[in-house]
């Protein structure tokens, strides 16, 4: 009868594998990472996860940036895209995406105050107003007022034998001027008659009041002359700033009317930032707290608070049928304790 079943029956159909999923993505530490031919990252990592937890077979196609990754979704050529994608309700009109994958925001990178390019800056600004026509005007008269009493010094002590001033005017005049300027730091000999005393101290205190007053206008020129720091969101707005193009970021800060420049990889705003060629960095902040924590250190600085909150979401053709499976994985992720673990070992570091 088995036999006859088997028989009956007819030959048995192999159930065909799985179709391997086009995944498209994009480089962005520490979303995605890129090692030649190798891909890592928490995006990677978090789908390789839900991936296995649904027996799907995929394969990934690289994208320049959410623009192009978005593109590839859109035209058929990619059934899924996982990045740094932003969930917005322009998107969500020609996507599906799945629960937050990750809760992010905008940030503000400038470069550190001790960093190269800002030192740098500081001292060739000092320079600049220290041999400035009014800065040269206050020398000037510091070497006039030191003239005065220098002859008056001079003039005084030549008759002194104790003096080691010379009594003739050349080089005694010279001794008296160096005497005139030296008493602006701690005296190496004092006067030995009374007049010659009396004007060592009023001439000291001139002196004092004379330097007093130029290091309050050198302060002064310096304060005037620095640019207001970037400390918030608001104090964007006419500053160059840098960030990728086609993203929310670029969209957030022409509705702060700062100067944009976008470029196709975030790697370049970088350069551009730590070069000095644009006053800030705007982009999502997981991504500036990890470059800030590996390859700015000391060189950047992340300032304010986070601003234009969005998430991350996980990208699909409208209508799939695999989202709400994706869903459910997520949600498995979050309750047995993986997730924790994915966002641990990718962001641990860059949230110190």
């Amino acid at each position: 009868m088995f036999v006859l079943a088997v028989l009956l029956a007819g030959p048995a159909v192999a159930q065909p594998a799985p179709a391997e999923l086009r995944v498209a993505t994009r480089v962005l530490p520490p979303m995605v990472e890129q090692d030649k031919d190798q891909l890592s990252g928490f995006s990677i990592d978090l789908w390789s996860d839900l991936a296995a937890r649904l027996q799907l077979r995929s394969s990934y196609v690289i994208a320049s940036d959410v623009r192009a990754l978005l593109e590839l979704i859109r035209s058929g050529q990619a059934d899924v895209g996982i990045s740094a994608i932003s969930i917005t309700a322009a998107r969500e009109a020609e996507f599906d995406f799945s629960l937050p994958m990750l809760n992010a925001g905008l940030e503000i990178m400038v470069r550190s105050a001790a960093g190269p390019a800002s030192r740098g800056a500081a001292l060739w600004q000092l320079v600049n107003e220290v041999f400035s026509w009014t800065g040269l005007m206050w020398v000037a008269a510091g070497l006039l007022v030191a003239f005065i009493p220098a002859h008056i010094q001079w003039f005084v002590a030549r008759r002194d034998p104790e003096s080691s001033m010379s009594p003739e005017y050349f080089p005694g005049i010279f001794q008296a001027m160096l005497w005139s300027l030296g008493t602006l730091v701690p005296a190496r000999e004092m006067p030995h008659r009374r007049l010659a005393r009396v004007l060592a101290v009023v001439w000291v205190f001139a002196g004092v009041n004379l330097v007093a007053f130029y290091t309050a206008h050198l302060t002064a020129s310096l304060t005037a002359q620095e640019p207001m720091g970037i400390q918030a969101p608001g104090d964007l707005r006419g500053k160059l700033v840098a960030t990728t193009v086609g993203s929310t970021s670029a969209a957030a800060l022409r509705g702060l009317r700062a100067d944009v420049l976008e470029v196709t990889r975030i790697e370049v705003a970088f350069q551009r930032l730590l070069d000095g060629e644009v006053e800030a960095v705007v982009f999502d902040s997981p991504v500036l707290r990890h470059f800030a924590a590996n390859g700015g250190r000391n060189k950047v600085a992340l300032v304010g608070d986070l601003f234009n909150p969005e998430d991350y979401g996980i990208v699909f053709p409208l209508g799939s049928p695999l989202r709400k499976q994706v869903n459910n994985a997520l949600l498995q992720m979050r309750e047995d304790g993986t997730y924790a673990r994915l966002y641990e070992k990718w962001f641990a570091q860059a949230a110190e």
